[in-house]
């Protein structure tokens, strides 16, 4: 004897009952331990499964659920901040003001000195306590010789040492130096045309960022020079050249010292 069927009514409303039940469970099937052959399962009843079908699932209890789901995500790594290349302070080339371009280099600083000043100094000192005179412009256009650096740096609280050539570069304590300034001979130019000429050019050397770069005025930009070794071979390579000649720009304390020398 069979059941009598559902009217269509019933069997309809029941179906859509049974599918509004179903979309709110959330299953999770597990094989049973040491089960026989039939295939069977676990059921294991999910948040979303509890919340449809308990009304007293409180606010708290789903909180609960959530935070426990959310500390097993992995903590985000902090972010790494950027290195950001060290800013290089370079005077470009301006009339025959090299002296000045090299002294504000080494200090990185354009206003650690002026033309004015380096002027002034020039008119103040005797002819008689010059020493190599260069060719100067009682203009003020520049090409200042030696003893106007010297003078500058001492109203800095600083010393020109010069450099014996007869001497290798490896006994210069480097860390007891704060920049470095050569003379060398360089090309005059015209405008964009350079000279068949040659006339004495200061230059500034520095670290920055541990590196040491050359920062002559008539370079476009500075120029990576590199290691503490690799300013050495820098060094010994400009010396090598005629007319050419090193100093050492050194705090009072240090030239008082003799600590800008390694063997000292």
């Amino acid at each position: 004897m069979g059941s009598a069927p559902y009217p269509a009514g019933e069997w309809k409303g029941r179906a859509r009952g049974g599918l509004q039940e179903l979309a709110c469970m959330r299953w999770k099937i597990n094989k049973q331990k040491g089960g026989g052959g039939g295939g069977g399962g676990e059921l294991v009843v999910g948040a979303e499964e509890r919340r449809c079908r308990d009304p007293t699932y409180s606010q708290q209890q789903q909180q609960q659920d959530l935070s426990s789901s959310s500390s097993s995500r992995p903590t985000p790594l902090p972010s790494q901040p950027s290195l950001a290349p060290p800013a290089i302070y370079h005077e470009k080339q301006r009339r025959e003001l090299c002296a000045l371009h090299a002294l504000n280099n080494v200090f990185q600083d354009g206003a650690a000195f002026s033309r004015d000043a380096l002027q002034e100094i020039y008119q103040r000192l005797s002819p008689g306590t010059l020493v190599t005179p260069h060719k100067k412009s009682m203009l003020g256009n520049g090409n200042y010789d030696v003893n106007v650096i010297m003078a500058a740096l001492q109203t800095r609280g600083f010393e020109a040492v010069w450099w014996d050539k007869r001497r290798d570069v490896s006994s210069i304590e480097l860390s007891h130096v704060t920049g470095f300034i050569l003379n060398v001979p360089s090309n005059l130019r015209w405008g964009p045309l350079r000279l068949p000429l040659k006339r004495q050019h200061w230059i500034g050397v520095r670290e920055v960022g541990a590196v040491y770069y050359n920062l002559d005025s008539k370079l476009r930009g500075p120029q990576s020079i590199g290691s503490p070794e690799e300013l050495r071979k820098f060094l010994r390579q400009q010396l090598r050249g005629k007319n050419c000649e090193l100093l050492l720009v050194v705090s009072e304390q240090v030239e008082a010292q003799q600590a800008w020398r390694s063997d000292a």
